[in-house]
């Protein structure tokens, strides 16, 4: 699992020029979903799904620095133990360092949340994370006072190593011992870096020409007659190219653009883009380590391999950067799923699916028993039919929760975004409802790149009502923190 990597980053969802050749191979012998969904667009929310099978407002992290509820149970918790079940990187579900959760092995990389853990052991006990000790052992010195007063080595600092020191160099190193370790075992291995998440810039900055890569028709184009919440932050993301001052704005200035990023041209916007495309190699590399370990071992034939990564990221489109938009880039992200026993040959399967159904479905493959207490659904047929067409997806964001958000920017975004908005994708026509804001419709089929707004069309009324209805039959079902009226 990669962090923050957009689902047109593969050449099986139409990228032919990424430097990604280990993906690519993984998805010549895997079933690539066209459309995949994560359930919410950000951190903590999207990872409850992808461990639990329960939608965030279930699970307990409706926003980022909430932990897993107590009750809600991991699919590590699920597998029978006859498995060694190892978690491998970035949590950010609570304790980051602590191992938790059904999982016998346990490597952390996260030590920046520690002010938030739940444990009851002092602040002076806490252990700092696997890939610290990594670091301090190759050398390196952490410049940063952590939340507890510890020196800990920042995202920025991580991010200037070279490519051997990088998150995913040593994800890789940790995932080849352990394969190694448990080759002649059952295990469940997640293994989840940091890349590509923002800071942009990394070790393999330069590997494209920013004048050279692709952009689609919505790059750096403000959105109009969309919802409150999508102009608010496109305004403001791209107010730094019609002059206001990025390096005296602390959001933009010391998160988005932490590594110097400038975003008040449009060259500044296109090497942050490059640099970025180019992170996912690393991500790319790691991949190809843990394949080889599995060939090496002689696993990889009888193993489920499934990659994917836990949201998206805007890069520019609509004006925009980072996530926490419904929006196609930052809520679809890339699917692979590579099964024993089948023709090893690229299928694709056409409709859409959600991280809501990961577990169910790898449950399934596992011949493990299924829980009644999921909300995600079993759909393995998909591997037969090749088609999940009358499947209905939906995203959420829980803009009001037990702690806001971070301010991103302006008060005016602060404020839009406490509104609670869902998202309902049925037969390629999205659906998109925020509490005390403007509804926006979107027909995937013929407006990819979510263009025109068709929610205020008299001819879409109909159809408006119809999903309308649907989502509210969704949201009583899954009983929802609120309902629309």
């Amino acid at each position: 699992m990669s962090d923050q990597q957009r689902f047109d980053t593969l050449a099986c969802y139409g990228n032919d020029w990424i430097n990604t050749p280990r993906l690519n191979e993984l998805s010549e012998d895997s079933f690539v979903f066209e459309n995949a969904y994560v359930t919410q667009p950000v951190c903590a929310p999207a990872r409850s799904s992808i461990m639990t099978g329960l939608y965030p407002h279930t699970a307990g992290p409706t926003v980022n620095k909430i932990p897993l509820k107590k009750d809600a149970k991991t699919i590590a918790e699920y597998v029978d133990d006859n498995y060694t079940k190892g978690y491998l990187g970035k949590w950010h579900l609570g304790d980051d360092t602590i191992k938790q959760r059904g999982f016998d092995e346990w490597i952390s990389v996260e030590d920046h949340y520690q002010s938030s853990y739940f444990t009851d052991l002092p602040n002076n006990d806490l252990p700092y994370s696997d890939l610290h000790k990594w670091l301090i052992d190759k050398g390196f010195s952490p410049t940063s006072e952590g939340p507890t007063g510890k020196k800990i080595f920042n995202d920025e600092d991580r991010s200037m190593l070279p490519e051997d020191s990088q998150m995913a160099a040593f994800l890789s190193e940790k995932s080849e011992d352990f394969i190694e370790r448990n080759k002649d075992n059952s295990f469940v291995l997640y293994v989840s870096t940091f890349e590509p998440h923002s800071p942009y810039a990394g070790p393999l900055d330069g590997m494209y020409d920013p004048d050279m890569i692709p952009t689609g028709p919505t790059f750096l184009k403000e959105p109009n007659d969309v919802s409150n919440i999508n102009k608010a932050r496109s305004t403001y993301h791209s107010s730094f190219l019609k002059g206001a001052d990025q390096r005296s704005d602390d959001y933009m200035n010391n998160y988005l653009a932490a590594r110097g990023e400038d975003f008040s041209t449009k060259e500044g916007w296109l090497k942050a883009r490059a640099d970025y495309f180019a992170n996912i190699t690393l991500v790319d590399r790691m991949v190809g380590r843990i394949i080889d370990s599995l060939k090496k071992n002689n696993l990889y034939e009888n193993t489920i391999l499934v990659f994917t990564s836990e949201h998206g990221e805007m890069m520019g489109d609509h004006g925009m950067l980072e996530k926490r938009t419904l929006y196609e880039e930052s809520a679809k992200v890339p699917l692979l799923m590579k099964l024993p026993g089948l023709e090893s040959s690229q299928k694709k399967i056409k409709g859409s699916f959600s991280h809501i159904d990961l577990v169910p479905t790898l449950l399934s493959l596992m011949n493990q028993k299924k829980s009644n207490n999921l909300q995600g659904e079993d759909k393995s047929d998909c591997f037969k039919t090749l088609n999940l067409d009358e499947n209905v997806v939906v995203v959420e964001w829980n803009g009001t929760g037990e702690i806001d958000d971070r301010n991103l920017g302006t008060d005016e975004i602060n404020k839009f975004n406490k509104n609670p908005r869902r998202s309902i994708i049925i037969d390629r026509m999205k659906l998109n409802l925020t509490l005390d804001d403007d509804g926006e419709l979107f027909d995937l089929n013929s407006d990819p790149f979510e263009e025109k707004n068709l929610f205020h069309d008299e001819k879409y009324t109909e159809v408006i009502e119809s999903m309308k209805n649907s989502l509210i039959k969704w949201q009583e079902i899954n009983e929802d923190t609120f309902i629309f009226k």
